[in-house]
């Protein structure tokens, strides 16, 4: 209770980012559900399509993370026209990365497809889902950068509203395209596509709109896409490396589905219908993960370094409670949901399985994204974080996993555990790293 103040303002921050990843995960998982009633092939043609948007979004993350911590500072220091310039650059690269792989997904979407399976049944619908959720790519580009800003100044509730009425019109759009309810054409995949892409440029607008009707600190103007080397100079260094993390860390997602693709395509579906299950329970440590940052760097930024140090000790506390809540939750309701799918009974019972092995890793997970994504982050300590997260992922988990399918053969449920190998890792370095404080940086004037 003594530290009340400090969770309350915590919490202002991080709620309105966990109602929008729950909506966000909620309306998800009600697509994976309507795709589901197709068939499982359908099942694994979306989920394979998506992994692009997996990649593309996590640049986005990347680029709009590394914005954040210096929108944060800047905040906390008062440096608006320094607001301004930062988020034009961002929106810039943003959109610029969206509109190659926009190109490349619409007229070579075999060359994506093929990397995972051969199999048509699953390449046709995938084909089709491709292109038409492609166009949606530069949509999601500037809604990902504008929402970090306004989170940035503690106004995350603005995007979480955004987010309600745009994934609530995906869900609509969903179901009346991907089954022909009424006038509309029954479109199966290519109707969810549709859909996301629709909804997408709603969301676009309506932060546009709010950003320059509300004149927020951020709002930039022409004059704003001018910068000098040396402010591109500290934004690269610090925010490179947050983009390779998340990018790296999406190819070695999309390895992992790689190596699950050598086990058949009940293997992938089971995978797709267990992630879009599991992040759900995700969704309360990337709230806390992301106000950390932005928390602590308001802190930092105003040089309050002592202070940012001593809430960083909570949000670990916090983070543990969490990830424990979490494990319980999971473990219990995982034949609940897996029950919800129009699958066999073997790729539910597996789903299960994976469902509470991931359960087992929640407090260690929640540990590692408090860490990497939000104390280490918060100081612009980027390149300490990227270390963990690569060194975890690409010499732990990715080369177990295919050493336990294409050696051992073991099945997908044992195949899972390679994950809880990498979370171990990345605990024991990014803890290491954490009590050094050497993350605890000021990125303003007032350093």
């Amino acid at each position: 209770m003594k530290n009340g103040n400090f969770y309350g303002r915590l919490a202002y921050i991080c709620i309105p980012i966990m109602v929008q990843n729950l909506i966000s995960s909620a309306l998800s998982f009600v697509d994976t559900l309507m795709i589901g009633q197709i068939g499982q092939n359908e099942i694994a043609a979306v989920g394979i399509a998506n992994q692009v948007f997996f990649l593309i979004s996590l640049f986005f993350f990347g680029i709009a993370s590394g914005t954040g911590i210096f929108l944060s500072q800047f905040h906390g220091s008062g440096e608006k026209e320094k607001m301004k310039s930062t988020m034009a650059f961002a929106c810039t690269v943003c959109v610029m990365g969206a509109l190659l792989i926009s190109i490349y997904s619409f007229f070579f979407p075999e060359s994506i497809l093929g990397i995972f399976t051969s199999d048509p049944l699953v390449t046709a619908p995938g084909k089709d889902y491709l292109k038409w959720v492609a166009i949606s790519y530069v949509f999601s580009a500037v809604s990902s950068t504008l929402s970090i800003g306004f989170r940035a100044i503690n106004k995350a509730h603005w995007p979480m509203v955004v987010t309600m009425i745009s994934l609530t019109t995906n869900a609509i759009g969903n179901y009346l395209l991907i089954f022909g309810i009424g006038p509309f054409p029954e479109m199966g995949v290519s109707g969810a596509a549709l859909a996301t892409t629709l909804s997408r440029m709603l969301e676009m607008l309506l932060l546009l709109y709010l950003t320059w009707t509300k004149k927020q600190d951020f709002a930039f103007r022409r004059k704003d896409f001018s910068w000098d080397r040396s402010f591109i100079g500290s934004f690269t260094s610090t925010s490179i490396p947050v983009v390779f993390n998340e990018v790296f860390w999406a190819l070695g997602m999309i390895l992992y589905k790689v190596a699950y693709s050598k086990l058949g395509t009940e293997a992938l579906a089971t995978i797709n219908i267990t992630e879009s299950i599991a992040n759900f329970f995700f969704i309360a440590m990337m709230g806390i993960g992301n106000g950390a940052t932005i928390l602590l760097g308001n802190m930092l930024g105003a040089g309050r370094k002592e202070e940012a140090k001593k809430n960083a000790r909570l949000i670990l506390r916090l983070a543990i409670v969490t990830g424990v809540l979490m494990f319980v939750f999971e473990y219990l309701s995982a034949p609940l949901f897996a029950s919800w799918f129009n699958v066999s009974e073997q790729v539910a019972l597996t789903a299960i399985a994976c469902l509470r092995l991931n359960a087992v890793l929640q407090p260690i997970k929640s540990l590692n994204m408090v860490i990497i994504v939000g104390i280490l982050r918060s100081g612009g300590d980027t390149k300490a974080a990227m270390a963990t997260e690569m060194i975890g992922l690409y010499l732990v988990g990715v080369p177990l996993s295919f050493f336990f399918v294409l050696v051992l053969s073991w099945p997908l449920y044992l195949v899972y555990i390679a994950t809880g190998f990498e979370e171990l890792v990345k605990l024991l370095l990014g803890f290491t790293r954490y009590k050094k404080y050497k993350w605890a940086k000021v990125l303003t004037n007032k350093a």
